[in-house]
């Protein structure tokens, strides 16, 4: 039973993240086919509490390019929970548009708004996941390696909701995920649990370590994050400290596999948690991972508000 909503990665079984996947190399290769109008007539509010670039273009875009009409709805024009409450919020919008995505804070706030709108909700960003960032990264990884089942990705850094969201996604589709943190930093014991069990479902596996060196020893992805997050700033110089080490950068690129590729889902802080000479070389897909998110929230539009 296909979710009426995605508000996690884990909301996915395997089978529909494989789904999404196809549905976007599709439309990646042929935008005028026949899934062009899946979304005619309908609309999507963009409802957004933090400041985007790749997010608010990309998720206009794919609505336009699926004939249907996106509204950008800034921070100071809502007020979530502060000027209205969220319910109110969410029914006045269900009652407008055929489908919400939200950037925010908090993961609750989703929740609220998928059980108040009455129509399908999609996270584009919250402080517990970002699945449309992950399903974009996995289609970077299948591009470029012509697949995903049985490579490594080592990621590096924050276990925030970027790790969160990938670990999840590709231990689902049979990925070897090594994630090296410091210790007070590392992926929750809930999500490293459900990924577990993913990778063993689908020949994936999971790994918390907490030297860099080791994750990215061999792997076929590295891949990295900020250390210090919107709504995190008064915590940046004690992240720099905790995170020293942590930095992808051409001598620790130099451990993984030949060959081996570089993501980031930006914006990056060039410097801190990757160096430029990383982010720039040969072996970066970074840009390609960010216009990659326009065509996995195409294919996510598609399955959750196209007629079809």
């Amino acid at each position: 039973m296909w979710p009426r909503s995605l508000l996690a990665i884990a909301d996915l079984p395997p089978a529909d993240i494989e789904l999404l996947l196809d549905r976007a190399q599709a439309q990646k290769a042929d935008p005028s086919g026949p899934h062009g109008r899946a979304c005619a007539g309908r609309s999507l509010a963009l409802l957004f509490e933090k400041p985007s670039l790749r997010t608010r273009v990309s998720f206009e875009l794919a609505m336009q390019r699926l004939g249907g009409t996106a509204l950008y709805l800034s921070p100071a024009e809502v007020g979530l929970g502060k000027r209205e409450p969220v319910k109110d919020v969410a029914r006045v919008l269900g009652g407008y548009c055929d489908a919400i995505a939200c950037r925010t804070f908090s993961q609750e706030v989703l929740v609220e708004l998928a059980d108040w709108s009455g129509v399908p909700v999609i996270n584009a960003l919250s402080d517990w996941e970002h699945p449309c960032q992950a399903l974009a990264d996995l289609l970077t990884v299948r591009e470029q390696l012509g697949g995903t089942q049985g490579h490594t990705l080592a990621y590096v850094g924050d276990g925030n909701n970027v790790a969160r969201s990938l670990a999840l996604g590709a231990a689902s589709v049979g990925m070897h995920v090594r994630l090296a943190s410091p210790p007070a930093f590392t992926l929750d014991e809930a999500s490293t649990t459900v990924a577990a069990s993913r990778g063993e479902a689908s020949g994936g596996s999971i790994r918390l370590l907490e030297d860099p060196r080791e994750a990215v020893a061999g792997a076929d992805v590295v891949y990295t994050d900020v250390w210090t997050s919107m709504g995190q700033e008064d915590e940046a110089a004690a992240r720099r400290r905790a995170f020293l080490g942590y930095q992808v950068s051409r001598e620790l690129l130099a451990l993984a596999r030949p060959g081996a590729i570089v993501m980031h889902d930006l914006p990056a802080h060039r410097g801190e948690e990757i160096t430029d000479a990383a982010i720039e070389s040969e072996q970066s897909v970074v840009f390609a991972q960010a216009e990659n998110r326009l065509h996995a929230q195409q294919a996510v539009l598609w399955r959750l508000v196209g007629q079809d």
